[in-house]
């Protein structure tokens, strides 16, 4: 009789053993799949890390859905927490876009409130418990406005650290880019052979091959000043808001780009994970600017 109680206790406790272990690895990475219960082990999990997904909503040519930015980095942090776990916020589409206003669909916030917004939300992500946000940006407007937003970050003192990332590249990556690259690279910024390329592969159910040559994605180059910026330039070149050839995406080269970023951003997550550094001089920095 011992024996089989003894054995029935074994028993129990094995079964609650790896179902423990079947919840952990069952933990959604999606903010907003979480249950209340589920944050301590999140927390944990994750090393207090969580991944902010910026895209936009805006036209992408005749072809490409409104949403192509925000389904990228989607994508991309689903892909990256299954192989290394962080808590992904939930869909983040209020960025800088102005110079898309003049097409539909597009959604452009005022300067202020785009900025507040990001900074409220990034002290929204820290109140609950996270020390690190990792950026991943899917809209090629966004860019400048995050790193002078991480800049401003010194401003005061803040128990959290705020890190982009931007995928690499090596050799071997851009051989095979080449190899698989149809049209010009120069001219494969929005909506052309690259980003349509990434989308046949992650939605190839909401892109419209057959629609991508309706409209033009050849540079006007409109304007020309030398030396000089000014905000109208993209207008100036693109005023399709299509810059490319889609029409010549393949699936192939959507995978070997998807791939590629993905990769990368599991070796930072781990890398960010690890990291002890950056809070630390964070700490004495803030220390030096308020030592009276």
């Amino acid at each position: 009789m011992k024996n089989l109680v003894t054995k029935s206790i074994h028993i129990t406790w094995l079964f609650l053993f790896f179902f423990n272990c079947l919840h952990a690895q069952n933990l959604p990475a999606r903010w907003d799949e979480l249950t209340a219960g589920d944050w301590p082990k999140a927390l944990e999990r994750s090393n207090q890390t969580c991944i902010l997904p910026i895209g936009i909503l805006e036209k992408h040519g005749p072809h490409d859905p409104i949403g192509s930015d925000l389904i990228h980095v989607r994508e991309w942090a689903a892909r990256a927490t299954k192989k290394e776990y962080a808590v992904v916020f939930p869909d983040y589409f209020y960025g800088q876009i102005n110079e898309a206003r003049h097409v539909p669909g597009t959604f452009s916030l005022p300067p202020r409130v785009v900025w507040d917004l990001l900074d409220a939300t990034c002290e929204e992500i820290a109140r609950n418990g996270f020390k690190k946000i990792i950026i991943i940006n899917g809209h090629g407007g966004n860019p400048q406005l995050i790193r002078y937003f991480m800049q401003t970050q010194l401003d005061k003192r803040r128990n959290y650290a705020i890190f982009f990332y931007e995928p690499g590249t090596d050799s071997a990556y851009q051989k095979k880019l080449s190899q698989l690259h149809k049209s010009d690279p120069a001219g494969d910024q929005h909506a052309g052979e690259r980003e349509t390329s990434t989308l046949l592969y992650l939605r190839p159910d909401l892109v419209k091959m057959d629609s991508a040559k309706n409209e033009s994605g050849v540079n006007l180059k409109r304007l020309d000043i030398p030396n000089v910026y000014t905000p109208i330039w993209w207008y100036a070149d693109f005023p399709n808001h299509y810059a490319g050839e889609g029409a010549k995406a393949t699936r192939e080269l959507g995978q070997l780009i998807t791939e590629h970023y993905v990769d990368g951003l599991v070796e930072a997550l781990k890398a960010i994970k690890k990291d002890t550094k950056t809070l630390e001089l964070q700490k004495e920095f803030y220390d030096k600017v308020n030592h009276d």
